[in-house]
């Protein structure tokens, strides 16, 4: 499940700039993952996987649950989406973070803001691309290129987001 500890690195990247205020539309859409039911699909690339070989994940939150579909069987994570929001809180403070508006973009027809952020800490550094809805304020799609160093090294994750019927799975 190294592909969650990633996602949770790429969204503390987000959140953590929350004092900037240039990066207050990231921290709300970001929150907002903790309220609204989502199915997310993110494919994942590490320079310490043999081959470089792209792995390709789900998650789901819905009904106050988290999601994720692990060798094609779907588990249920030990954190709610609450915790999770609240555990990226906290990683906040130990990063610095920036976050600049880039322009505006059509995201499956819908109308998004793009924003770049540059976050780091002491265990990594992180380039992101968020793109967020204009009307709903909800995330689309997020790009997050990571350095952890060592062995791990750096990695890179596309994800985009729907809302649309999203139920638990079954």
């Amino acid at each position: 499940m190294i592909w969650v500890a990633f996602l949770a690195a790429g969204l503390s990247t987000g959140v953590a700039c929350a004092a900037d205020s240039d990066c207050q539309p990231e921290f709300e859409a970001l929150s907002k993952l903790a309220t609204t039911p989502t199915h997310s699909y993110t494919t994942q690339t590490a320079a310490s996987r043999a081959g470089g070989k792209p792995v390709n994940s789900e998650a789901i939150y819905a009904g106050g649950v988290i999601y994720f579909k692990v060798n094609g069987k779907w588990i249920r994570s030990t954190l709610t989406p609450q915790q999770e929001l609240q555990q990226v809180r906290e990683n906040q403070k130990n990063s610095k973070a920036t976050c600049r508006y880039l322009r505006e973009e059509l995201v499956n027809g819908e109308v998004a803001s793009v924003y770049s952020t540059h976050g780091e800490n002491e265990d990594a550094k992180s380039d992101a691309r968020i793109w967020i809805s204009k009307s709903r304020g909800l995330l689309l799609r997020q790009e997050v290129e990571l350095n952890v160093g060592g062995t791990l090294g750096k990695s890179s994750s596309s994800t985009r987001y729907e809302y649309g019927n999203v139920e638990p799975p079954r």
